[in-house]
């Protein structure tokens, strides 16, 4: 059953929106109209139907939630891109596309565990997901400092990286690496970054691997990964693997499906966390 907010917030979107474009249309008329403009126009209109909508919903339906009003905005939004008028429709399309993105990301995280761990086998070196970690923790299987240990336990509580990197010496097990596997990380890039900075402050090797590298075309976001802007003079990790990416730049390299630059660099920090890691802070980088 359609809730009465839920079509207030589809029709009064659809008018703002189309009222905001009009006058946006007639605020520059005679200007040329090319598709960068009509994108300007919409853009704006639709910042404006958000902001318009939420205000009157919150007025006109003060008992309910400002997070199921929002809610029924945005499916407001799709219905006007995708031109879907049912609404339990939208719903679904809503609810696959959040399945889409949970289930994709967790496969994501066990493609990049299974080809690494097939590049690295023999290495004594193994790359396991947070929760077969989250399994050595509890049985007692690490051989770390209890420093350590104290603080993986938080950044599994906190479900902060996805997959760690595990060294086998004298048949005892270190975590040394937390990693991140994300299949698109430009919305995420500056709230994955913190904790990056934090692995590489408690002196683990601290990377990324991308699916998508469509946003590093922004120097911003090579920024954010190298360092070296004003914004941004230090690096977020210490280093970035990017299945879309042909060349390498400083901390950013290109991922083939054989990993076999990865295992290099794995091996590199293994060896430098077990040898020198006082060390191995965020301006250590694999050659």
């Amino acid at each position: 059953m359609v809730k009465k907010y839920s079509r207030y917030c589809l029709d009064k979107y659809q008018e703002e929106y189309n009222k905001c474009f009009e006058n946006l249309k007639l605020q520059h008329a005679g200007q040329k109209i090319t598709e960068a403009v009509l994108n300007e126009y919409d853009r704006e209109s639709q910042k404006t139907a958000i902001r318009v909508t939420i205000t009157k919903a919150l007025r006109k339906y003060p008992n309910e939630s400002v997070a199921e009003l929002w809610g029924a905005i945005y499916q407001a939004h799709l219905f006007r891109k995708s031109g879907i008028s049912d609404l339990e429709t939208i719903n679904k399309v809503i609810s696959a596309d959040q399945s889409w993105k949970k289930s994709s990301g967790h496969a994501f995280e066990e493609m990049v565990k299974e080809l690494a761990s097939l590049a690295l086998h023999g290495s004594g070196v193994e790359v396991i997901l947070q929760r077969d970690l989250n399994t050595l923790l509890k049985a007692g299987e690490l051989a770390n400092e209890p420093r350590d240990i104290s603080w993986l336990k938080e950044q599994i509580k906190s479900n902060i990286f996805d997959l760690y990197g595990i060294l086998m010496v004298d048949n005892k097990k270190y975590c040394y690496s937390c990693i991140q596997a994300k299949t698109s990380i430009r919305d995420r890039v500056t709230r994955d970054r913190e904790p990056s900075i934090h692995a590489m402050q408690s002196f683990f090797w601290s990377v990324v691997f991308v699916l998508d590298g469509d946003f590093l075309r922004l120097p911003k976001f090579v920024s954010m990964i190298n360092g070296g802007s004003e914004e941004f003079p230090e690096n977020g990790w210490h280093g970035m693997y990017v299945l879309s990416v042909k060349e390498a730049n400083n901390r950013i390299y290109p991922l083939t499906m054989d990993f076999d630059i990865f295992k290099s660099h794995a091996l590199q920090a293994a060896d430098q966390w077990l040898k020198r890691r006082q060390w191995f802070d965020r301006t250590w980088m694999a050659q």
